[in-house]
């Protein structure tokens, strides 16, 4: 049984959609549902194979068809949000969002449609930026750390003027202390570029810590948060990100940042 596959929402654009873009399923072509004033960016697909039962078997048991299918729905929605510099406000859906039919679809968005246009008009006139921090060089970050740390060194004072047997165990606990001090360090760096590149933005949300396995990367991320920053304000905010990263490479961290992207973030309605 076939069913429509939404992959967002956006004001209406005719025409502003690159012809022949194939759907998540690899066959159906996207193509653009009008209603009132908005458009609905879907394609037909076999309800049974994205129903929300079998996209939860999938992700048990072929995580490589979820990721297919999470790139192909991304995909769709960056080509609907715009190309040749010019962007549109859009709304996009949650992977896996379907309806059994046209009418089905038609229903929901009379029924959300003022909600729809609230969440629309928030975020006109702005972009959603990501940026990621990357641990790159551990040591060099805990060597800085056991360099500056005035609680460490002075446990190291303390133990230095101990005998020997007396300093064996002392220095057991200057381990964990170390270890206590590199993680309040790490927190108190992280934090401060997040309130720095947050004072560019309408607003942030810190996302999940993505695993090695997810970012291809061998160096662990230590934090990963979405801006949405006015578009005036976007320059200060890529340069404030710059300089940011320059100050971090001394104490071993790599600051990526990207943009713009669909506003995945602070676009729920």
């Amino acid at each position: 049984m076939g069913g429509l596959y939404l992959y967002c929402l956006r004001e209406s654009a005719p025409g502003y959609l690159a012809a022949s873009i194939k759907g998540i399923d690899g066959n159906g072509e996207v193509f653009v549902l009008p209603f009132r004033d908005l458009e609905a960016i879907v394609s037909e697909v076999a309800l049974e194979a994205f129903a929300s039962e079998e996209i939860q078997r999938k992700a048990q048991e072929d995580l490589n068809w979820i990721k297919e299918k999470a790139v192909a729905h991304a995909r769709v929605v960056q080509e609907a949000m715009g190309r040749d510099h010019i962007l549109l406000d859009l709304i996009p859906m949650k992977f896996g969002t379907i309806f059994k039919d046209r009418t089905r679809l038609e229903e929901v968005l009379e029924k959300d449609y003022l909600r729809i246009r609230e969440v629309l008009e928030r975020i006109r006139g702005k972009q959603e930026w990501t940026v990621k921090v990357y641990l790159k060089e551990r040591r060099k970050f805990e060597q800085v750390i056991k360099e500056k740390n005035e609680t460490i060194k002075e446990r190291e004072r303390e133990i230095a003027d101990l005998p020997e047997g007396m300093a064996f165990f002392m220095e057991e606990e200057l381990k964990e202390v170390i270890s206590e001090e590199i993680y309040k360090e790490l927190n108190n760096i992280i934090e401060g570029l997040f309130e720095d590149l947050k004072k560019q933005a309408i607003a942030s949300v810190k996302n999940k810590i993505l695993g090695k396995e997810l970012t291809g990367r061998q160096e662990p991320m230590v934090l990963n948060v979405a801006y949405l920053i006015q578009e005036e304000k976007i320059k200060d905010f890529n340069k404030e990100a710059q300089r940011l990263n320059q100050e971090i490479q001394a104490n071993g961290f790599y600051l990526e940042y990207s943009g713009p992207w669909p506003a995945y973030n602070f676009t729920t309605y």
